[in-house]
């Protein structure tokens, strides 16, 4: 299965999001949870990519069909989803992201994505790529279900979330054992499985284990570790 490098997007710049895909991100996820943008402010990151190959992934805050309806009416490939964590949430999250006969979306020719009327899709409806986020003790216990659902492209471990959840629960499991656990699972399913990685040291371990799409930080964690090497340089002087 093909590995899909990107990056998160935090700061909110469509800038920034020009300059990942001039760099050559296999994709970037333009952050609707955590980050500074806004959703009204969305397509303009949308347009930054206009012409590249990266593919825009939007993490939606929460799993509401008329939120997801939007997004991928302007134009976004796909969405990541939140705390899925069980089979009927990614149920709903494909319910939400495809047309009928497969899902509920609501259909519309003249949205950014067919180009405002100019570019309708022709013969099947596009099906948006989905990746499902394993955030907690439940969704590992559920992630075999999670990744039979039809429609789920992929699940997505968010380490930071996972291993809050999994202290706060007081969970047996050591988060190690989860990650293995739902990688397996992701593959039994023939889906892909990601992962935000944080330090590039754990990209021989990951690899090894299969990860297909994989973050390679965020912008601003980037930002903030080349501001923080610069100043403690200029002090050095």
């Amino acid at each position: 299965m093909k590995s899909h490098i990107g990056a998160f997007l935090s700061i909110g710049s469509p800038a920034v999001t020009e300059l990942a895909a001039e760099c050559g991100f296999d994709w970037v996820l333009i952050d609707l949870e955590h980050g500074c943008e806004s959703e009204a402010a969305l397509p303009n990151q949308l347009r930054a990519l206009r012409g590249s190959s990266t593919l825009a992934i939007v993490r939606v805050s929460a799993p509401h069909p008329d939120l997801i309806a939007r997004v991928l009416d302007w134009g976004a490939d796909g969405i990541m989803v939140p705390h899925v964590n069980t089979a009927a949430e990614a149920r709903h999250c494909v319910d939400a992201a495809t047309y009928p006969p497969h899902g509920h979306r609501g259909v519309s020719r003249t949205v950014r994505a067919y180009g405002y009327g100019m570019r309708l899709p022709t013969g099947e409806m596009p099906k948006p790529i989905i990746l499902a986020q394993i955030e907690t003790a439940e969704a590992v216990e559920n992630a075999a279900e999670i990744a039979a659902v039809e429609g789920i492209t992929a699940l997505f471990i968010g380490p930071a979330d996972l291993s809050f959840d999994l202290k706060a629960q007081n969970s047996p499991r050591p988060y190690d054992d989860c990650v293995i656990s739902i990688v397996k699972a992701a593959k039994a399913h023939n889906k892909g499985c990601g992962i935000l990685v944080r330090h590039a040291d754990d990209k021989e371990k990951l690899k090894a284990l299969g990860f297909t799409w994989i973050a390679m930080d965020s912008d601003l964690s980037l930002v903030r570790e080349g501001f923080k090497r610069n100043i403690e340089t200029a002090r050095s002087w």
